[in-house]
């Protein structure tokens, strides 16, 4: 699975968090969407690489993370100590049919302008 948001989208960030659309460039294999293109669900139990940057046209004291079904998961976690302009990791988790993600900024209360492109995306690979 993989899914972009290729335009200068502005995301009013909230401290608790907020969900990032990934509308663009959507190749789901199996996996299914919601109607905000932000909650992706996992079509079968397995291991997956997951992918994600988060590209802003400017540099901010933001984070980023992944939520499985709702709950942040903590090897998905970037907290930059300076104010950055691109967050990216990949990380290997077991995920099971059913299981949602969602890509997320958080920690900052204010607007993030995502910069235009193909600089933030998140992509799912299942491994096993």
């Amino acid at each position: 699975m993989s899914a972009a948001n290729t335009t200068s989208a502005v995301i009013a960030v909230i401290l608790g968090g907020t969900d990032i659309p990934l509308p663009d460039n959507q190749n789901l294999n199996t996996f299914t969407v919601d109607g905000t293109n932000t909650e992706f669900t996992v079509p079968t139990t397995g291991e997956y690489l997951v992918s994600y940057a988060v590209a802003t046209t400017t540099a901010l004291a933001v984070s980023s993370q992944v939520l499985q079904n709702g709950t942040p998961l903590a090897e998905s976690v970037i907290t930059p100590s300076v104010a950055a302009d691109n967050l990216s990791t990949s990380f290997i988790v077991p995920l099971t049919a059913g299981d949602t993600l969602t890509l997320q900024l958080f920690g900052l209360l204010g607007a993030a302008t995502l910069l235009g492109g193909a600089g933030t995306y998140m992509v799912v690979i299942r491994l096993i």
